[in-house]
């Protein structure tokens, strides 16, 4: 049986034919396998949000959405792992806070603790993990990283100001309040959960205007990373599929001649795997230098790949999930989205 609460909350944004496809197909965690009428947990949202990021995901992304519709056809599932944000950590932000701030403001209260970090130096970016307080191994981490201008040349920053300089806060004051209701209490009522769960959705998306071809250059020169922000905003770049052996699912995924990552990337600890479909291509439009508007493809989002092994918690003495992510698998990962991937 799926949490009423959840379903609620999920088929006011998708209806109630998308929402019972998705509580079918997506993993249960079981901390919230049962629920108080009218009163919803922060772990509840926190799923009803992470249910509506990844139906968002796949359509943007035709190759997960082609697989997510073969795992349908045989009565599969899918175990979400992660998804993956991007920010720019800098002051020209317009209204939206710098970096991962404007993100884990709504994370915070939802209960996501941090849960490692990950310099990406040759990016010139910076990742933080946030895993669920309450259910850390069932409902999916954030993977935030935070781009660093300053570590760019004068020209890029420039740019980088011109883009997300004109960024609006989705959050109403509305909204923070019931933020810090939730973060205070641990729950809020059921039919203010549902006014506040489109508000925070909406938030993973693109704040900015239209950004100018000629920003959107300058960037992609120095940071293919950036120029992704520059189109697509602070949306899921990636959201995680965690399948048991991700390297006989690669061979598979090949073998239909989808656009797989050459390698499985491997942690410096053995115990965590990756793969992705390259991003997929999309249409986005720009400002040209007299006005006008004209459209570019440009690379999306995509769908990835985990395994990960399990280890003794000699503390406690039982088998738990290698939680953990890794810098270089980060890295090779986030090139997925460089001019299509590599």
């Amino acid at each position: 049986m799926s949490n009423a609460n959840v379903q609620r909350l999920v088929e006011g944004l998708l209806g109630m034919e998308r929402t019972a496809e998705l509580l079918k197909l997506l993993n249960r965690p079981d901390s919230i396998s049962d629920c108080e009428h009218g009163v919803v947990t922060r772990a509840e949202l926190a799923q009803a949000m992470n249910i509506a990021l990844f139906d968002d995901l796949l359509s943007r992304s035709q190759n997960g959405a082609a697989y997510v519709a073969e795992v349908q056809a045989i009565g599969g599932s899918v175990y979400f792992d992660h998804g993956a944000i991007r920010t720019v950590r800098w002051h020209g932000n317009g209204a939206l806070p710098p970096g991962e701030s404007s993100v884990t403001r709504i994370l915070r209260p939802l209960g996501f603790r941090l849960n490692g970090r990950y310099p990406l130096d040759t990016l010139g970016m910076t990742g933080r993990a946030y895993a669920h307080e309450d259910a850390p191994d069932e409902i999916a981490q954030f993977f935030l990283s935070e781009i660093h201008p300053e570590r760019f040349s004068p020209e890029f920053q420039r740019a980088v100001s011109n883009v997300v300089g004109t960024s609006k806060d989705p959050l109403t004051p509305k909204a923070v309040f019931e933020l810090a209701e939730l973060e205070r209490d641990g729950s809020l009522p059921l039919t203010t959960a549902a006014d506040l769960l489109p508000v925070i959705v909406a938030a993973f998306s693109r704040q900015h205007d239209v950004p100018a071809l000629a920003d959107y250059e300058v960037l992609l020169r120095e940071s293919a990373e950036m120029a992704w922000i520059a189109t697509e905003g602070n949306a899921f770049n990636h959201a995680t599929d965690r399948v048991d052996d991700v390297f006989a699912l690669a061979e598979r995924e090949k073998g239909k001649g989808r656009p797989m990552k050459p390698d499985v990337e491997q942690s410096r600890s053995g115990r965590v795997f990756q793969t992705a479909y390259r991003a997929d291509t999309v249409e986005r439009e720009f400002r040209a230098a007299d006005g006008s508007s004209i459209t570019k493809a440009v690379p999306g989002s995509f769908y990835e790949f985990i395994s990960r092994k399990r280890e003794l918690d000699r503390g406690s003495n039982r088998w738990t999930t290698d939680l953990r992510f890794d810098a270089g698998n980060a890295t090779a990962i986030f090139k997925m989205t460089a001019n299509g991937g590599q």
